[in-house]
Order: C-alpha cells, then structure tokens, then sequence
C-alpha cells in the first residue's frame, strides 16, 4: 500500500503524523510526505522521503501577517486559519500535490488538519483521506467552521462542486491520540463519533539529564513553549517573563527554547535556573514535578502522558485555548487567559499546583488513560481498511 502524508510546514503539525507513518512503515508500506519545499529537512530527520510543493509566496503571506497584531486574539486566529491554511498555503500546495497524486498513485491520504491542498488533490482524484488529529477533537470542527469560504475556492480551483471540501473534512476518519476523557472534557458540543480510532503515541526511553548540581529535593518545573515562539520576534519576551516569574520560588527551573533563540539574549540567569536551547522532553518530564507550557500539542500530551500536571498560557493560538481548557476542565492543572499578562499569572499559579495534590493525581489518572489506549501500530489497519 502506498501511503501519502501530508502536512504544512510546521513541527507542531507534522509531530503528530510521525507515530502513525512508522507504525506503516513497520508494517511494510510505503510512505511519502507531501510538505513544502523549506520543510525538506524536518522530513529528512524523520527518515521520510518527502514530495515538495510549493511555500505560500511571502508577497501574499507577509500582508496577513502584518495585520495580525492590530486584531485581537480571536480575529487575528481565524484569520490565520482562514486566509493562510485555507487560502494562501492550500492554494500553493495543491498543483505539485495534485501531480505527486497522479504520478505516484497513492492508496490512501493522510493528512493533518491545516493541511487542505492535499484535501483537494484527494477528492479530485478518488484517493480516500484520513487526517490524523494535532489537538481536541473540537479543533477540527473549528477548522472546517473557519474556512468554509476558503474551502468552497478551492473546491472551484480544483473544478469540484462549491461544497465537496467541506463535505469531505466533515465526513473523513479521524485518528488521535488523545484519550476520551480528555477530549471530552470542557467540550459542551462533544461528539464521541467525532474520532475513528484512538492510539498510543509511544515516547522516548528513560532519562539521562545532563549533571546537574541542584538539590534533588528541590521541585523541577519545566518551562517550554514549543519550536515555534522563538521564531517570532513578537513572543521571545515570553522566556525573560518566566524565568523572572519563577526566579523566587522555591524551585528548580528547567526551560527549552527552541533552536533558534541565542539564549545570551536572555541575559543573566536565576540561580535556580537552567536554559538550554533544546532537549528531549521525555528526559525532562520523567523529572519535573510541573510543566509552564503554552498549549501547544506536544507539550501538551507529552505532560498529559507523563502524568505531570501543567498550568497552561496560550500564546498566540486558538488550539493552545482549547487545550488549556481541556487540562483544566480536566483537573490535570491549571489555565490562564492568554494576553501580555499570561505569562506572568502562570507562574502565579504554579505555587498552587505545587500546593495542591488533586492536580497531581488527575494527572496520573489522564496518564493511565493514555497508557491504556492501544498502540499505533494498531491503527495502521483502520489505513488499509480506508485504502479499501
């Protein structure tokens, strides 16, 4: 069976995806990643083989994007999903998507939500989709809500019927990896339809943090906010906030960065501070006692998964306010609103989390649900029978 994954240029979404390729892959399929050209290397470092399309032309996504900090948080969210998922990369991605289909035939599409060029090149051609979840189930609804004008253009690109697109998203297979009971929680509109098959996102083995000089009894909090907010000049204060906000309890800090912050920038460090630009999260978290986070998926269930109890500041979009909801609504930590104040009253509230036990053994309730979905190899037969 030949497997097409496709996904937009962001580690965040793509994440997510690789659980279920090597789990095809182990079972002897083939699999190829449609992404766009400057994605080639996070594809590399998969070890997939990657078809290119095209980046969204910067003289259309640089407008957009200037816009974004005269909006306010939920505009300049619907926005982004709106006019850069569902026009400007959609629109990039689907002619060499489209080709790729035709020239290398594939049994099946995978896709990831934000990814709607390969959306089109599918119904186009008959090759039965899935997409594979990067949040709650609800972000998908809000997807498709966000860009049914979107999606109803491009369905004209591709000379489909004005609703074919958004027919087909509402009606695709949904696989994730997120258990029910979080799914679920804090979620008035729930759907248990809304997933096909949940699985197991195995992770990492055990931990072998660098040495480290602090007190072992000293509390660890890990500080993260994912691969993407250092690369926006408008969030990299978010560090300098959480390493002063932290600096006076009694705690030890851990905090990533991501590969593309100079930590000197941040200047002198907290004693009880540690900053390094990148490191395995299953390493951290087998030690850390909390996690400061900003939502992000990864973050988010690597916590989820660990049994680690979080507080949660969303940053810059709409998918880290749900899942900060649904740790709170779930009891496994904490949620702040998002704001220029979001960073400073998350680490207010870690004093609480630390204080309270409930938060901590939610957390480990959540976890034992993750541990007992079953593996992602299981999954790969709900693929063949979609193939199928």
């Amino acid at each position: 069976m030949r497997v097409l994954i496709s996904t937009t240029a962001n580690e965040g979404h793509f994440g997510p995806l690789l659980p279920l390729a090597r789990a095809l892959v182990a079972a002897g399929h083939s699999v190829r990643v449609a992404a766009p050209g400057s994605f080639g290397a996070a594809v590399a470092r998969a070890g997939l083989a990657h078809l290119p399309f095209a980046d969204a032309p910067p003289e259309l996504i640089g407008p957009v994007m200037a816009r974004l900090p005269t909006l306010s948080f939920d505009d300049a969210n619907a926005t982004v999903l709106r006019d850069v998922f569902g026009r400007i990369d959609a629109q990039a991605a689907f002619p060499a998507v489209s080709a790729a289909i035709e020239d290398w035939r594939p049994s099946v599409l995978v896709r990831e939500p934000a990814e709607f060029g390969s959306l089109a090149a599918a119904v186009r051609a008959g090759v039965p989709h899935l997409q594979v979840a990067i949040g709650m189930s609800e972000m998908s609804r809000l997807f498709v809500d966000l860009t049914v004008e979107a999606l109803t253009e491009l369905a004209g690109t591709a000379g489909l019927p004005d609703g074919a697109l958004v027919e087909a998203a509402v009606a695709e297979p949904v696989l994730s990896s997120v258990p029910e009971v979080l799914d679920r929680a804090g979620d008035d509109a729930y759907d248990e339809d809304a997933v096909t098959f949940r699985y197991r996102d195995e992770v990492a083995g055990p931990a072998v943090l660098p040495p480290d000089r602090a007190d072992p009894a000293v509390p660890w909090v890990y500080v993260t906010f994912g691969s993407v907010t250092g690369s926006l000049p408008p969030f990299r204060g978010v560090f300098r906030q959480a390493l002063e906000g932290l600096a006076d309890l009694p705690v030890r800090v851990f905090m990533t960065v991501g590969r593309q912050v100079d930590i000197a920038e941040l200047g002198p460090l907290p004693a009880n501070a540690r900053v390094e630009g990148w490191w395995p999260q299953q390493e951290v978290l087998d030690r850390a006692v909390v996690v400061v986070g900003h939502g992000g998926f990864g973050t988010t269930m690597g916590a989820v998964a660990a049994g680690v109890p979080q507080v949660v500041a969303p940053i810059f979009s709409s998918d880290q306010v749900v899942n900060a909801r649904h740790v709170a609504a779930v009891g496994a930590g904490r949620a702040v609103s998002p704001g220029p104040a979001a960073i400073s009253a998350a680490c207010a509230e870690v004093s609480t989390v630390l204080g309270e036990p409930a938060y901590g053994a939610r957390a480990e309730t959540v976890a034992a649900a993750v541990a007992a979905l079953p593996p992602a190899a299981d999954a790969v037969s709900v693929v063949e029978r979609a193939a199928r």
